[in-house]
């Protein structure tokens, strides 16, 4: 009965199994570093990377027509994800990203990740919650839907 307990009791994290060779860090399952260039990004970068992002979608859309006025959320939200498809799609990070030192990678090597995985990927970023929800690698669930990572580049 304990065992049964036990696994419930003490969080969702001790029912999962331990990689091999025990280590524990985010993205240890993949092969990615444990600290440094090539890790795993954290939550303070990716969070610091979505919000120069969006300070820039802002100052753009300041730009753009808007109607009336009242449309500007709605342009503001429409540059941001443009920019966040395009540039990943070219180059594997956004300007708040790059601002962050962390980069889009896929998890199968070191590939483009493609205009389809950064269209998918934003449309899941756009509701939020899906970036919000992580696993034990530090990946929400528009990366595990997706098959990418952020990894720091610096």
């Amino acid at each position: 009965m304990a065992r049964i307990t036990g696994s419930w009791l003490s969080g969702p994290s001790s029912a999962l199994p331990t990689p091999e060779g025990g280590s524990t860090h985010p993205g240890a399952a993949f092969g990615f570093p444990a600290d440094g260039p090539g890790s795993v990004a954290g939550f303070g970068r990716r969070t610091l990377g979505l919000l120069v992002d969006w300070l820039i979608a802002m100052g753009l859309a300041a730009y753009l027509p808007a109607g009336d006025g009242s449309g500007w959320a709605t342009v503001t939200f429409l540059v941001w994800f443009a920019v966040g498809v395009l540039a990943v799609t070219f180059f594997s990070f956004t300007p708040g990203q790059l601002v962050a030192g962390i980069r889009v990678a896929r998890i199968e090597g070191d590939m483009r990740v493609g205009f389809v995985r950064a269209l998918v990927r934003q449309i899941f970023l756009s509701f939020v919650v899906p970036a919000v929800i992580t696993d034990g690698d530090n990946r929400g669930m528009h990366d595990r839907a997706t098959g990418t990572v952020l990894i720091r580049v610096r």
